[in-house]
């Protein structure tokens, strides 16, 4: 990138952000209702719904993530998209009919459908807020860091621009104005994350480097590494860089041999990396290209069958109680278009994946400094024009800062309405300008603990998130439609167990991790990635707890599996709408 401002980089940012702002308007134009707000009046056709779920599910931890981490720790990290895509399978054959037949507006509308109480939809809103506060708070962070290494502004500029954008299109059209974004984000998401990989590939299969070498990953030009984290790397070669700042505690200024180990770069520190060198990576990660072709290394530390076996449980099952995800399935006109919109997201997110895999393949071998810093999310930005330079470099680097934004826009839209949404109708009275009062309060907090806390990955944030859901409303959803013995206290139960298991472990994840002094292999790996247990412990508590209490009433849970499970057309169920006010 120039020394100056990438002038291409500012248009499409612009460009993305105005054209969001447009379709945003319009949306306005169309939104009267309180049922407008919150689910487009249950007007959205399949394909327009499918579309827009993609743009609001590809996330900042999909456009931008998956290929950092793929960079990163290689093959284990396929789980990611993997598991994002496939756990739009378990929500079409387990939750998105019965769902849409449940007439419910919100997940904790659903939990007082399905089981009676007052108590519990408080606690499923509950829920709901810290599922959306955790996969909310990294969108802006990333956005922050995306502008601060493409702009070189400060990264609360881009948070901010970010959030304000979201804030506007929710709190003036809802839901029917961010369906019509986000279904033109998905569109441009993949524009701006195909044909960056599709040129690159081209470039990788002329150039023909080598894959899966056991040599570790080296530079081919004199490179400079500004290291913004304080961050931990590793080296398996005797390797002769130039320090200035401060390695391994000792300030440092000139040539130094780093031994094969780990060292610590402090924030501030530059690297200066002659052409050939090998490049230090973030310890924990394969430190060569055997390793990191091959499976079952991991995502670093102890334990990696069990991380990747976690991660699995997470994604799999954490999609069927993402709240941004459900509510876009209310605005389904009936059951069956509830399983087509399912049926066509796969398609559409398997086809979106396809491309930040490539490009995170294409990140290890031509911009491997990045494994240095730690900010490898920034692969699929700063990729095209560390490749190819000049102006082709810089339109494909200008085509995949549009489409960044339009992730972080997208996603942090879904999260605000689904907050908004419970909160206006839980906590307030359910009116629109409740909504929107309720819109603010949600965007604005989250915003907030973004600018403060600390940043993980993207994608181990948001797999952190998926935990959470996978815990408290998979449960609760899963065993709500297919099992009549589900009781309030039971799905309380197993809820609260869900919550503090797997909601603990992402606090002390954002907060640093385990403490040094009472570390270990298996507690720091169950912290990292708490879904292998926390899953199975909280479905085991609500069917334990509700075998124990009293069974519910066998006639009225038999009327509400007729309205959830009966085909609409034998007219078992209308759909219960807000009052408008």
């Amino acid at each position: 990138m120039s020394s100056g401002i990438p002038m291409l980089t500012v248009a499409a940012l612009l460009l993305a952000a105005l054209a969001t702002i447009g379709i945003g308007l319009y949306g306005v134009r169309l939104s009267r209702t309180t049922s407008d707000f919150l689910v487009a009046s249950r007007t959205v056709g399949s394909r327009w719904n499918a579309a827009a779920i993609s743009g609001e599910y590809l996330s900042a931890a999909s456009f931008l993530g998956v290929a950092g981490l793929i960079a990163k720790y290689g093959a284990d990290a396929l789980w990611y998209p993997v598991g994002f895509t496939a756990g739009y399978l378990g929500l079409l054959m387990f939750v998105a009919a019965p769902l849409r037949r449940s007439g419910a507006y919100t997940v904790p509308d659903f939990a007082e459908f399905r089981l009676g109480s007052i108590r519990l939809r408080r606690m499923a809103a509950g829920v709901v807020v810290v599922v959306c506060a955790v996969y909310l708070i990294p969108q802006f962070q990333g956005a922050g860091l995306t502008l601060h290494l493409l702009l070189g502004v400060p990264a609360w500029v881009g948070a901010v621009a970010v959030g304000t954008i979201v804030l506007a299109n929710v709190i003036g059209g809802g839901m029917r104005s961010v369906t019509l974004v986000q279904a033109f984000q998905y569109w441009l998401k993949l524009t701006a994350v195909a044909i960056p990989a599709l040129v690159l590939g081209l470039h990788f299969l002329a150039d023909e480097r080598p894959l899966g070498t056991p040599a570790p990953p080296t530079v081919d030009r004199l490179t400079t590494v500004d290291i913004t984290t304080d961050v931990v790397v590793h080296l398996d070669v005797s390797q002769v860089v130039t320090v200035h700042g401060t390695l391994d505690g000792q300030d440092t200024a000139g040539q130094v041999t780093l031994t094969p180990g780990d060292h610590t770069l402090t924030e501030g520190t530059e690297l200066l990396l002659a052409p050939g060198s090998a490049v230090p990576v973030v310890a924990g990660a394969p430190s060569d290209g055997t390793g990191w072709v091959e499976p079952g290394g991991g995502f670093g530390g102890n334990h990696p069958r069990y991380q990747v076996f976690s991660l699995i449980v997470a994604t799999f099952l954490g999609t069927m109680g993402l709240p941004h995800v459900l509510v876009r399935f209310y605005t389904n006109r009936d059951g069956p278009s509830a399983r087509r919109t399912a049926l066509t997201v796969i398609g559409l997110v398997g086809l979106f994946y396809l491309f930040p895999i490539l490009l995170g393949v294409f990140a290890r071998l031509y911009v491997p400094q990045l494994l240095i810093t730690g900010a490898s999310d920034a692969a699929v930005v700063l990729l095209p024009g560390a490749v190819l330079g000049g102006l082709g470099g810089q339109m494909l680097t200008a085509l995949a800062a549009a489409g960044a934004i339009a992730a972080f826009l997208s996603t942090s839209s879904g999260l605000l309405v689904s907050l908004a949404g419970v909160l206006s109708t839980d906590v307030l009275r359910g009116r629109i300008r409740d909504f929107r009062a309720a819109a603010l309060v949600a965007g604005l907090v989250p915003l907030t603990l973004a600018l403060t806390v600390a940043s993980l990955d993207l994608s181990r944030t948001v797999a952190l998130a998926f935990s959470v859901a996978a815990s408290t409303l998979c449960p609760l959803l899963v065993l709500g439609i297919w099992w009549r013995g589900l009781t309030a206290t039971g799905a309380a139960c197993g809820m609260l167990v869900g919550a503090v298991t797997a909601g603990g472990a992402t606090v002390l994840a954002v907060l640093g991790g385990v403490p040094t002094h009472v570390a270990n292999g298996w507690a720091t790996a169950i912290v990292d990635y708490p879904g292998a247990v926390s899953v199975p412990l909280a479905f085991a508590v609500t069917i334990v707890v509700s075998l124990l209490g009293k069974r519910p009433d066998g006639r009225v849970v038999a009327g509400i599996f007729l309205r959830m499970h009966a085909p609409e057309r034998l007219g078992m169920g209308a759909d219960r709408n807000p009052v408008d006010r």
